[in-house]
C-alpha cells in the first residue's frame, strides 16, 4: 500500500535528482565535451550530429523544468527519448557505467526512474502540476 502522506515527498526526491542529473549531463556537454564534441561523439555512435544541440537544450529546459516541477510528469515523458538515445548508445558496453564507454545499466535505470515521475505525480512543492484526468477519483501527489 502507498503511504499518501509520504508519496508526494518521494516523488520530489525524485523529481530532484532527475532534474539534478539533466542539469549536469547537459553541462558536461556544454563544458567538458563541448557540442561540437559532443556532435563528433553522436555521429560516431550512429546518431545525425545536428541533434547535438536539440539533446542539450532538451536536457537543460528538461531538467530545469522537472527541478522545478513545471509539469514534471509530461516532461519525464518527452525526455524518454533522449534517455533511450543514452541506452541504445550505451547498450553494446555491457553492464556496469564504469565499462569502457559506459554501461547501460544507468540510462536504463533514468528510463524507469522518468515513467515512474509520470506515473506516480509531480510530487510535492511542484510549481505547475500536470494536467491528468482522473479515472478513479481525485488523488494528487
Amino acid at each position: 500500500m502507498i503511504d499518501l502522506r509520504l508519496a508526494p515527498y518521494a516523488l520530489l526526491l525524485l523529481r530532484l535528482s532527475l532534474g539534478v542529473m539533466f542539469i549536469a549531463h547537459a553541462w558536461l556537454k556544454i563544458a567538458v565535451f563541448t557540442v561540437p564534441g559532443f556532435a563528433a561523439f553522436m555521429a560516431q555512435v550512429g546518431f545525425p550530429s545536428a541533434l547535438a544541440w536539440p539533446v542539450v537544450l532538451a536536457e537543460l529546459i528538461g531538467g530545469v523544468a522537472i527541478l522545478l516541477g513545471l509539469y514534471a510528469r509530461a516532461v519525464a515523458v518527452v525526455m524518454l527519448p533522449v534517455l533511450g538515445g543514452a541506452l541504445l548508445v550505451h547498450i553494446g558496453n555491457g553492464w556496469v557505467f564504469n565499462a569502457p564507454n559506459g554501461g547501460w545499466e544507468y540510462p536504463a535505470f533514468l528510463i524507469v526512474g522518468a515513467v515512474v515521475q509520470a506515473l506516480a505525480g509531480d510530487g510535492a512543492l511542484a510549481l505547475r502540476r500536470t494536467p491528468v484526468p482522473v479515472l478513479g477519483g481525485p488523488v494528487a501527489v
